[in-house]
């Protein structure tokens, strides 16, 4: 996936993701506002640490 790409999905990841923490954690239960924030860091990061499946090319 192209850098760029990957960066617009970070960035919409974590602003989805603060969102929910902070409603969350305004209205309801703290406990799932941090799991809620704490999995789309987790989300963002595996995206750039793991790469990207694909098919392998037949070496001759």
């Amino acid at each position: 996936m192209p850098v760029h790409i990957k960066l617009m999905v970070s960035a919409i990841t974590l602003v989805v993701g603060g969102g929910f923490y902070f409603f969350e954690k305004l209205y309801g239960d703290s406990n799932v506002a941090l799991v809620g924030g704490c999995l789309a860091i987790f989300m963002v990061v595996a995206m750039w640490v793991f790469p990207e499946v694909g098919q392998k090319q037949k070496r001759r």
